[in-house]
């Protein structure tokens, strides 16, 4: 199992929504500043792990799908590419 690392503004929202009695309004709002944190965390995860996959890979095929794939993850667009 890796460690994953987060922000440490990420770390203090995700503590403060699991702990806190705030009112509903404050809740929601934590609750929004967490999931966009961590979706942009997983993002970042796919997105190193189709890296390391096109520079590893050991076919030409499979290094070519990672990038293709990596590359439509960070929204390069067709004609942009090599």
């Amino acid at each position: 199992m890796k460690n994953i690392q987060i922000p440490e503004e990420l770390f203090f929202n995700i503590i403060r929504y699991i702990t806190a009695e705030t009112n509903e309004e404050m809740s929601k709002e934590l609750r929004n500043m967490v999931i966009d944190g961590l979706t942009e965390k997983l993002q970042k995860i796919i997105d190193r792990e189709l890296y390391t996959t096109y520079k590893t890979a050991p076919t030409e095929e499979e290094r070519e799908k990672a990038r293709q794939k990596y590359l439509d993850s960070k929204g390069i667009p067709e004609n942009f590419r090599w």
